[in-house]
């Protein structure tokens, strides 16, 4: 009876067969692979050079002195003989004096206060008083009929000055209202008699001020 060949199993036995072989021959390889030498037979010498050592020398610097210069020489005498004489100019001067001629003198100096004005004050020791008062000056006042009529109503100032005797001279109207109550204030204030301001004990110009006052009834 002949026996029947099944192609797998055929298949199967050669896979198997080829496997171990490789295997084998790979092992095999890898033997011989260990076993050789590979060190290299040639051997390499570096040869050894000397070194030359190279010895530094210190080099001193060399320091230049400098040479004082010579002191000078002393001046040489000149011989000068004994009878050379130098005569000096001498001034003289006349010491007589001539009384006997005239001469004009110079005029004495002005007196600037004598042509000076005297000195207006604002403030002194004892500034200037008004005699009467208030009083005398609204009854030295006179209100003006057109303002009366208008009804003009107000206060006038009125700056003057207060000379040594006493007098009210240069009136000026800083702040007026009109309707002839301006004039009448510098009338009124002209009628005033003052005592005089004083500064140092004697009487001076001072410069005042005085507001007059309007008012209807």
């Amino acid at each position: 009876m002949l026996e029947r060949k099944i192609p797998e199993k055929d298949l199967r036995r050669s896979y198997r067969i080829t496997l171990q072989s490789g295997l084998i021959f790979t092992l095999f390889v890898m033997i011989v692979l260990f076993r050789i030498n590979w060190k290299p037979d040639q051997t390499f010498f570096i040869p050894d050079f000397e070194q030359e050592i190279v010895e530094m020398e210190e080099i001193e610097q060399t320091q230049h002195i400098e040479t004082p210069p010579p002191p000078p020489r002393p001046p040489v005498p000149v011989e000068v003989p004994n009878d050379a004489i130098i005569d000096d100019d001498i001034l003289l001067f006349d010491s007589e004096f001539d009384t006997g001629d005239a001469f004009d003198l110079p005029p004495p100096p002005q007196d600037e206060d004598d042509d000076q004005e005297p000195e207006i004050f604002i403030a002194v020791e004892q500034m200037p008083d008004m005699r009467g008062g208030q009083q005398a000056l609204y009854a030295a006042l006179r209100y003006p009929e057109m303002a009366r009529r208008a009804g003009i109503e107000g206060r006038v100032i009125v700056q003057f000055v207060v000379n040594e005797q006493g007098q009210v001279i240069d009136p000026v109207v800083l702040r007026g209202i009109g309707g002839g109550a301006d004039e009448a204030a510098v009338e009124a204030i002209q009628k005033m008699s003052f005592t005089p301001g004083l500064q140092r004990g004697r009487p001076v110009k001072v410069r005042m001020t005085q507001p007059v006052v309007f008012r209807l009834q």
